[in-house]
């Protein structure tokens, strides 16, 4: 896996976002419905290909939260396989990159992270409702 090429979504408006992220050198002022994102640089799980992927800033005390929701679908998103094969990857909010290390949460930790990804991101108890599957949360920690 010595290709260190990172690649844009295929996805028009996620590639948008990423592309004046990268122009910027910052994730400062860009936003989903109004609410801020992080940029997670992932490897694929299956590729190894390394991707650009931007999510909803969910944060507390140095920590963050990655939620799959996928809009509520009734599938994970691609990047929670990513994540789950490859958890330690660099994530960059503002202008502040640092590598963390994701674990998936449960119990009353997913309900203390769900509750402060639903204040960052109201649309999130949406999503809940649309879909039948626990929508996974990941903790992110810093390396």
């Amino acid at each position: 896996m010595s290709d260190q090429t990172v690649e844009l979504s295929p996805t028009s408006w996620v590639q948008d976002q990423t592309k004046k992220i990268l122009e910027t050198g910052t994730t400062e002022g860009i936003e989903i419905r109004g609410s801020p994102i992080v940029l997670l640089t992932l490897r694929g799980a299956k590729s190894g290909k390394l991707r650009y992927t931007p999510l909803m800033r969910v944060e507390h005390e140095g920590k963050y939260a990655a939620v799959a929701s996928k809009g509520g679908a009734p599938e994970h998103p691609t990047w929670y396989y990513n994540i789950k094969a490859h958890p330690e990857f660099p994530l960059q909010d503002g202008t502040v990159t640092r590598t963390y290390v994701a674990r998936e949460i449960d119990g009353a930790e997913y309900d203390e992270w769900w509750e402060r990804a639903v204040a960052a991101y109201p649309s999130y108890a949406d999503y809940r409702k649309k879909t039948d599957r626990r929508i996974p949360v990941f903790l992110l920690e810093p390396k």
